[in-house]
């Protein structure tokens, strides 16, 4: 099944389920929580406030070379929409892709989306922890902040 099936299959809406795809086409949902969208809402608002000049959007379905992957919040550039469109998914990772690890994520799940974004073009991903305790990482590894959104905490409250 192609990520257009997925999207447009009236079985899958309005699941409670975040659906992603892995490498083989599969179908993977991870269940949604109220934590978890609270801290997608407040990093969301955080991007916007810190970086006018593009847009923070959630749950944005972007092609990997292991299947489509939604992170749970993205930032991108203006220059990055001029080049890329509203597709969906996006062809390429946007500047910065963030996740919020869920009850049902393992950090080394986290560790291969974060491979797999950077491989599809992203400049940062960040990683938010069950207690809102960010990470930032580049392509050389953990960052002390981010380099693109300097002011963002390092906690969510």
């Amino acid at each position: 099944m192609d990520w257009a099936e997925i999207v447009d299959n009236p079985h899958l809406k309005d699941l409670p389920f975040k659906i992603e795809q892995d490498r083989y086409g599969n179908i993977v949902m991870s269940p949604a929580n109220y934590r978890h969208g609270y801290y997608q809402s407040r990093i969301s608002a955080g991007l916007i406030g810190l970086l006018p000049l593009g847009r923070a959007v959630v749950e944005c379905s972007v092609q990997t070379s292991e299947g489509v992957k939604v992170p749970d919040v993205v930032w991108h550039s203006d220059d990055y929409l001029k080049a890329h469109g509203e597709k969906t998914p996006l062809p390429a990772a946007p500047e910065i892709c963030v996740e919020v690890l869920s009850p049902s994520n393992s950090w080394v799940e986290m560790e291969e989306k974060r491979s797999l974004y950077f491989e599809a073009g992203a400049t940062e991903v960040w990683v938010c922890d069950k207690d809102g305790r960010m990470a930032f990482y580049d392509r050389s590894g953990e960052l002390e902040q981010s380099v693109i959104a300097t002011d963002f905490p390092r906690e969510i409250e």
